[in-house]
């Protein structure tokens, strides 16, 4: 296994080095509206949802209650909350080891979540004082996501996302939060069109560079579904082959809806690029 020079993620009584080997996040939606279709506002489907996603060999799963896609209608905080607490709670009962991510942007919201057992903030708006403020406060790491409201870049959206995210993390760090707790995601549909996607994807070696932990989130995007022709659910083949281009370019953590099959990408791309070989490994002859 390759030591890892950028340190950790230290959640509970978990410890992840950084560069040892590429994490899988599961995704689970707690919205009744998701562009995925596998969002559910019950409790208990949600939380039996996380836990086969931790049981099918995820190391994380992130948790979320308001839909981003196109169009969606936002909700306020007691809707979210109202979403997020019972979710987690039950998550947390089945699972008290699990690393559980909050997706959301709303400070009052993250507070409450952490306080029920959610774990790191996963924020789609980047990392706004009162954001910074709260993670600062309770020790909780953060992902800073890339976005921006109209998908207009004047200049190279590469250039663009990657001085967004530096900023972003070099603010956090002025807070008090752990560089090894700043993870930076770039944002992939998130205020860009096809082109720009592909462009921020054929830089990703960029984001690396900037030497802070990475996040990916790919799954079954409409640029795949553009690329490939194939509907939302149908999307897993494309999916992988962005999993495997972000380990080999050096990223640490993916988010997907698909744990089992792109664990297996993972696995092998890890087993290529970072030198991982899974427990038990002997190098003979089958």
């Amino acid at each position: 296994m390759i030591e890892s020079t950028r340190g950790a993620l230290r959640v509970r009584d978990r410890v992840l080095p950084w560069g040892a080997r590429t994490y899988v996040m599961g995704i689970v939606n707690v919205s009744p509206d998701s562009f995925s279709g596998d969002g559910d506002p019950d409790a208990a489907h949600a939380a039996a949802h996380a836990l086969r996603q931790l049981a099918d060999g995820a190391d994380l799963v992130d948790v979320g209650a308001e839909s981003t896609r196109p169009g969606h209608q936002p909700i306020d905080e007691r809707t979210e909350r109202g979403r997020l607490l019972p979710a987690l709670a039950a998550t947390r009962a089945a699972a008290p080891h699990a690393i559980v991510s909050v997706d959301t942007f709303k400070p009052a919201v993250f507070r409450a979540t952490h306080a029920a057992g959610g774990d790191l903030l996963n924020s789609i708006w980047g990392a706004s004082p009162e954001l910074i403020a709260a993670c600062a406060e309770v020790g909780a790491p953060i992902v800073v996501m890339h976005n921006k409201a109209v998908a207009v870049y004047e200049r190279d959206v590469v250039d663009e996302v990657l001085r967004f995210l530096d900023d972003a993390a070099t603010r956090c760090v002025a807070a008090g939060i752990p560089a090894e707790h700043v993870i930076l995601d770039p944002g992939i549909g998130f205020g860009k069109l096809p082109e720009h996607n592909l462009a921020v994807l054929r830089a990703l070696d960029r984001l690396v560079a900037l030497g802070y932990p990475t996040l990916i989130g790919t799954s079954r995007k409409s640029t795949i579904g553009k690329l490939t022709g194939r509907g939302v659910d149908a999307r897993e083949f494309g999916t992988a082959a962005t999993v495997a281009l972000a380990v080999a370019a050096g990223i640490d953590v993916v988010r997907v809806h698909d744990v089992p099959e792109q664990l297996d990408v993972v696995r092998v791309a890890d087993a290529i690029v970072r030198g991982w070989r899974p427990n038990g490994w002997v190098d003979n002859l089958p």
